[in-house]
């Protein structure tokens, strides 16, 4: 993961909250009110999903608000790494809108999977509590994507080329969205201390991850290629 993420949303401030301040609209009220939106267009067909991972699966909406909840309070301490250092949060919610509005995927394990993707390696999460609130098939998702943090930053980086093939499906779709939402990112709103050769560095290392990634969508290969063109 990249610890700065993605805070560009496309939703707007609801008329109910006029005197909402631009800042608090751009970097909190307006992912969440996307997401709240996106919900209520999410499939209710469920025959795909594993009948154990039962708060999910049988009540897909609530599951995903139970999944931001989560997220929001497990990332509640922590900032992007931009300039204006927005909320962590902003992030997980980018991937989720990544998949599902742009995307096209309605899957709610995957959609969970993506608001949680980063609370096992950048929080106090445990796999087990993953998998207690919300069921093995969300949790081992999330422990697909997620960093061994025990080794160096190199050899992580290196691991995430060289695992990527092996992934699930599901797996590869949360991984191929967080890596959209990074480069878009670092092309647009980077950590302000990146130099010019870090950004493309990190570019040209995602796109080795994503290659391994490749055969899972073709609509986030493409959103991922198009993100890829903004190479610094």
């Amino acid at each position: 993961m990249l610890d700065i993420e993605d805070g560009s949303t496309s939703a707007i401030c609801p008329t109910r909250l006029p005197h909402c301040p631009v800042d608090f609209r751009e970097r909190f009220v307006e992912p969440v009110m996307w997401l709240l939106l996106m919900l209520l267009s999410i499939s209710m067909e469920l025959s795909m999903i594993s009948q154990t991972d039962i708060s999910v699966s049988t009540q897909p909406i609530a599951g995903i608000l139970d999944a931001l909840d989560f997220a929001a309070v497990k990332h509640r301490d922590q900032r992007r790494k931009n300039e204006d250092a927005s909320p962590y949060i902003n992030h997980p919610i980018a991937v989720a809108k990544i998949i599902c509005a742009e995307a096209g995927i309605d899957d709610p394990i995957v959609l969970c999977a993506a608001l949680l993707h980063d609370t096992i390696e950048d929080t106090n999460t445990t796999l087990s509590e993953l998998g207690d609130r919300f069921g093995p098939t969300v949790a081992d998702v999330v422990q697909e994507v997620t960093d061994d943090k025990t080794l160096p930053k190199l050899e992580r980086k290196r691991a995430q080329i060289e695992h990527a093939s092996t992934l699930s499906t599901r797996a590869k779709l949360v991984k191929l969205a967080d890596k959209i939402a990074n480069l878009r990112d670092v092309a647009y709103d980077p950590p302000h201390d990146w130099s010019l050769e870090r950004r493309q560095e990190y570019f040209d290392w995602a796109k080795a991850v994503v290659d391994g990634l490749r055969g899972c969508s073709s609509a986030l290969e493409s959103l991922f290629d198009e993100a890829y063109e903004a190479r610094p």
